[in-house]
């Protein structure tokens, strides 16, 4: 099942793009490479060839759909073990 707009937080993050678009610490703002690791609280991507962690929850991320599509996405809705969140149920997304 191809990964689209409407269903990104229930896939799987790893191996596609990521630009934070937003934070709480300013110093990450515009970081962007590929998702490496996911766990509960964090995203770990690789930066300039170098990987870096960044709390879901303090953060807003620009996802590029394997389609080409970006999507921006609020941190806190992806907050849960990526096994976890398959069964997540969202109001509105």
């Amino acid at each position: 099942m191809p990964i689209t707009a409407r269903d990104l937080v229930r896939h799987e993050l790893i191996g596609l793009m990521a630009e934070i678009v937003e934070s709480r610490n300013k110093s990450q703002v515009g970081a962007c490479g590929t998702v490496t690791d996911e766990t509960r609280q964090t995203l770990t991507i690789e930066v300039e060839g170098r990987e870096r962690s960044f709390a879901k929850g303090q953060c807003v991320f620009r996802f590029t759909l394997p389609t080409g599509g970006k999507v921006r996405v609020d941190g806190s809705l992806l907050v849960a073990r990526p096994e976890d969140r398959i069964r997540k149920r969202f109001r509105k997304w």
